[in-house]
């Protein structure tokens, strides 16, 4: 009688803890994105749910790490403030890791490589590099590196726009002469506007994108860590590259 008595305690025990392991919830976060960066993150026009590399990396992320996300899509400089004040716990949005942003925030290791590009149209003649903005109209969304380096050129008139959509409308409409931006966004731009678009130089700056979390969770920085070298180790991360980039 004892025996069977230990051993129903036993299985008891066994199931307790393999009900309560699966029932572990998940940590809920909310993620800020801009989605009007192409490749990488983007509305798509058939089914109008966010998508890019930033938006299936951050889900493979958080399904790596336990968390629960909640994905807000808002004006790129409102993603900066609002993880530099908290009101999100992670931004992805092409994020560019700076001395600057780390001051307010906290940043997973890169997961990209990407600097600053010059974009032109394509019968553009004179403007053959960065080094020829001099005196020109240029172009940077609001917030962003590009906007660093555009302000940078001697005697430009910079013109900053809420979103890169309308700064690379109005560069095929002739309205400004050239657009400073990330170069896989431009990438992702000139892609679908091959024949209106193109990249004039070479890339000007060394950066990395990162993970942005609210100063105040750094385990939060050790979970996403943790997911991105695993994603990387087992190939996702470069499967996103190729689906993404490397068809660009």
């Amino acid at each position: 009688m004892k025996r069977t008595t230990l051993f129903v305690l036993s299985v008891l025990v066994i199931l307790a803890t393999l009900l309560s392991a699966c029932g572990t919830p998940k940590t809920k976060v909310t993620v800020a994105t801009d989605a009007t960066f192409p490749p990488f993150e983007y509305v798509d026009e058939k089914t109008q749910q966010i998508t890019g590399f930033d938006v299936e990396l951050i889900r493979l992320v958080a399904d790596k790490a336990g968390l629960e996300i909640s994905i807000e899509n808002t004006p790129f400089d409102s993603v900066t403030a609002g993880i530099s004040q908290c009101q999100f716990d992670i931004a992805i949005a092409a994020i560019t890791i700076t001395d600057e942003r780390k001051q307010n925030m906290l940043f997973s290791d890169p997961y990209i490589n990407a600097g600053q590009i010059v974009v032109v149209r394509k019968d553009e003649t004179a403007i053959k590099s960065y080094a020829d903005l001099n005196g020109k109209t240029v172009a940077a969304q609001l917030g962003t590196t590009g906007a660093v380096e555009a302000e940078k050129i001697p005697n430009v008139t910079f013109k900053p726009y809420d979103s890169y959509d309308l700064a690379f409308l109005d560069l095929q409409n002739a309205q400004i002469d050239a657009v400073i931006v990330d170069y896989p966004t431009a990438l992702g731009f000139i892609a679908k506007n091959p024949d209106k678009l193109m990249t004039t130089g070479d890339v000007f700056t060394d950066e990395s994108y990162g993970i942005a979390v609210c100063k105040s969770k750094p385990e939060l920085v050790d979970k996403i860590n943790a997911a991105l070298k695993a994603l990387k180790d087992d190939g996702k991360i470069k499967e996103l590259e190729d689906k993404y980039l490397a068809a660009q």
